[in-house]
């Protein structure tokens, strides 16, 4: 790997947050392509499964994702620590896990579970940054059920421990992906903090960028599900963010084209079997806006072959010029 890891913290603008499952060598590598320039960060890696495997799948990145953060997710300071020094000589920096809420990460005390141990996700930064020499972030969310928000408290802790920047999901644990972003809490958390704040947490839409980044006055936007069926986002935020400029949103015609080679990567990445499975979760973000979506995405996921795909996709198309 020769790939430049510096990385200057104060210009960035837009991050690609990473989605466990989803946000995969490809997936980056599609961001890219659509010009974006913003900070890539890989999917969630365990500290256990990387310290006793260190050459993961998941660990894939190529040279033009720089600059590139690796997420690491885990409890335990020497686990944490072990798993930053393996992925360190890659990494332009570190991301800590704190608010990822699904029942397995948080059973074991990881993810959100670590924003009701505060004093711990501080030792696990200052233990890595130490170990590593890296920038460290940290991404967490509101706190654990609306009565237990410990987010101001839990981002003046961990500046304190020497974090670079914050990234804030503004939903609880307890809320998973359900309801609304509570925007408001990030600005709160922005007027406590001298570190950067990023928003995360429905934004989908230049709109939704604009207005987030007027109301909270925070330095970027973190964005996950909103990249799903349209890898042009963060590159069409980043315009807005530097020069007010607003590019439209790719239409239907140019979806299922990004469709396509999305689906044509994955099988060369995985093979046509594990790359059409792991593409059956994509297919209703780039066709949801057609006539009779749900009959099609139905239709999709029951395909096992890219040529089978392939047609269904033009048969979309072709319906999509005769209506227009």
């Amino acid at each position: 790997m020769q790939a430049n890891k510096k990385i200057d913290i104060s210009q960035i603008k837009v991050i690609q947050a990473p989605l466990a499952g989803i946000s995969d060598v490809v997936f980056r590598g599609l961001v890219r392509k659509y010009q974006s320039k913003c900070l890539m960060t890989t999917e969630m890696i365990s500290s256990e499964m990387l310290c006793n495997n260190p050459n993961p799948r998941i660990i894939q990145f190529e040279d033009f994702e720089y600059p590139l953060a690796f997420q690491l997710v885990g409890h335990k300071i020497d686990k944490m620590t072990n798993a930053a020094k393996i992925i360190a000589p890659f990494a332009s920096m570190i991301d800590i896990n704190c608010g990822c809420p699904v029942k397995k990460v948080v059973v074991s005390g990881d993810g959100s579970a670590m924003m009701k141990t505060p004093e711990l996700a501080c030792e696990i930064v200052q233990s890595i940054k130490e170990a590593t020499k890296l920038p460290v972030s940290a991404k967490f969310r509101l706190g654990w059920t609306h009565d237990e928000e410990n987010f101001i408290e839990f981002g003046k802790a961990l500046e304190k421990a020497g974090v670079c920047f914050v990234t804030l999901h503004a939903r609880t644990r307890s809320q998973m992906y359900s309801g609304n972003a509570n925007w408001n809490k990030i600005k709160l958390l922005k007027q406590e903090l001298s570190i950067p704040v990023f928003a995360n947490g429905d934004i989908k839409t230049i709109e939704d960028a604009k207005n987030c980044l007027e109301l909270t006055k925070c330095d970027g936007i973190s964005i996950g599900r909103g990249i799903m069926g349209d890898f042009s986002l963060p590159y069409r935020i980043e315009k807005y963010i530097e020069k007010g400029i607003v590019i439209p949103e790719p239409n239907l015609t140019q979806r299922i084209e990004m469709l396509k080679e999305h689906l044509k990567l994955e099988v060369q990445h995985m093979g046509e079997k594990n790359g059409i499975k792991f593409m059956r979760k994509f297919y209703n973000y780039y066709i949801a806006s057609t006539r009779n979506a749900s009959k099609y995405r139905s239709a999709l996921v029951t395909l096992d072959k890219e040529e089978e795909i392939l047609k269904i996709l033009d048969e979309i198309l072709s319906l999509h010029t005769e209506n227009n």
